[in-house]
């Protein structure tokens, strides 16, 4: 049996974006910013740490053959798209949309004061094509405290939204103090995003916009040094 092994991506080597609107913090190559060592990890492509200005947004543009997801921090966005939907994703919400063999959507931050924070997320799909979807999801309190709230699978189970992707995501939400395990099923790979306060897994320190893969582990034990939010990809 393979040593477990975790490769950190610190919060300050991320790209970045700056438009003045928009200030974009890149964990792999996407845009303006490439980085060959940093192109994604198994089916994650895409983490991007986004803070849009009050009144502005991303207009409408095109996807395909995507698995895309935000989750919103703080702050309020405005989703729009050529299937028909039009939404306002409030703080600790998240929407889903998968691209199929094309798509048109805008993000725009309603707010006339506020700044909106939330990660965008994309995932390669197993297979290109097919009709493209939406859905969404209020977590409120059904996001467990320490522990791991499944919102995405492959195969979907106790709630999640079903997506195209051989990935499970989960939120995790710890106290200061608390700790959970989470025992992967073998040949599977992790990658841990940190959004809010600190955590070890591995012998690693996490804090806000750090990342880490994670190989071989039969077993993750992550434990909070402060009030700690975060989301665990797992995936083949």
């Amino acid at each position: 049996m393979n040593k477990p092994t975790i490769t950190k991506r610190p919060a300050d080597a991320r790209g970045q974006t700056e438009f003045g609107w928009l200030h974009s913090r890149h964990t792999f190559s996407f845009g303006n910013y490439f980085d060959p060592d940093n192109m994604g990890f198994r089916s994650l492509r895409v983490i991007n740490d986004d803070v849009v200005e009050a009144g502005q947004g991303f207009g409408e543009h095109p996807h395909r053959d995507a698995e895309i997801f935000s989750y919103v921090i703080s702050g309020e966005l405005e989703h729009k798209d050529s299937m028909g939907n039009g939404r306002v994703i409030k703080a600790g919400d998240l929407q889903y949309m998968s691209a199929g063999r094309g798509v048109l959507h805008s993000e725009f931050n309603p707010s006339a004061r506020e700044p909106v924070h939330f990660l965008q997320v994309w995932l390669k799909p197993q297979m290109g094509g097919g009709e493209p979807r939406y859905a969404e999801k209020s977590l409120g309190s059904d996001a467990k405290p320490n522990a791991l709230t499944l919102l995405f699978a492959g195969e979907p189970r106790d709630g999640a939204i079903a997506i195209r992707a051989d990935a499970e995501v989960f939120l995790g939400q710890l106290d200061t103090g608390r700790s959970l395990e989470y025992r992967p099923r073998p040949g599977r790979a992790q990658w841990l995003h940190v959004f809010k306060g600190e955590l070890t897994v591995l012998g690693e320190h996490l804090g806000p916009g750090d990342g880490a893969a994670i190989e071989n582990a039969e077993s993750l034990v992550l434990k909070s040094q402060a009030d700690a939010q975060f989301l665990l990809f797992d995936l083949k």
